[in-house]
């Protein structure tokens, strides 16, 4: 997509820092809620300003206040998406690694979250946009590097004898195959199959070791 702003914003001349107060931040997260819908809904060459103040029903100069450029709603929308994703992935990989079933719970939930279309579609425009942009690219690096991390932490408390060298290379394997999976399981490449998908639990499980 082209990260090039719509035309220069006119700064307000008074008023409060864009979305202080409970008012400002219930404001700033409808235009997010807008944006998102925006970029799910068309993609990534129609995701510009003018679409997202359309889309929230508010005039362009409104969405500015909030969002001077575009480069600051789409660092804001993105910073959102994966700080939602980081708290869902947190808890799991937090829990006590001993508990029966626990690596199982870890896959079939992760596994689970691609049944959401809609949330695969954002993630695929996401990449889309880390393709094109050095700044998303390096928030995107920045979210997968502390997944890896929390999964060789996991890995740690789960088998402690395991060398740090081997968690961390069995952790980067984890990450790829479960968000590799992802592009097919939600049928941007492929489908899902009921055989392929026991299989990807095993392969998923190896990792994580017994």
């Amino acid at each position: 997509m082209s990260t090039a702003p719509d035309p220069t914003p006119s700064t307000p001349s008074t008023g409060p820092a864009p979305g202080r107060g409970r008012k400002g931040a219930e404001r700033r997260e409808a235009l997010l809620d807008a944006a998102e819908e925006v970029l799910v809904a068309e993609g990534g060459p129609e995701w510009t300003m003018r679409a997202v103040a359309a889309a929230a029903g508010v005039r362009l100069g409104h969405l500015q206040y909030y969002f001077p450029t575009h480069a600051e709603l789409v660092a804001a929308v993105l910073e959102r998406v994966l700080r939602r994703s980081a708290e869902r992935l947190a808890p799991l990989l937090s829990a006590d690694a001993d508990t029966p079933g626990a690596a199982t719970g870890v896959v079939t939930t992760l596994l689970a979250e691609q049944e959401d279309a809609r949330l695969m579609r954002l993630f695929v425009e996401v990449w889309a946009l880390a393709a094109r942009d050095a700044t998303v690219a390096a928030a995107v690096r920045g979210f997968y590097g502390d997944y890896r991390t929390q999964v060789a932490a996991f890995l740690a408390r789960r088998h402690p004898d395991l060398p740090e060298e081997e968690r961390q290379a069995r952790a980067g394997v984890f990450v790829m195959l479960i968000e590799g999976a992802s592009m097919f399981r939600s049928g941007v490449a492929g489908e899902r199959d009921p055989a392929t998908d026991r299989a990807l639990i095993r392969t998923a499980l190896a990792l994580l070791g017994p």
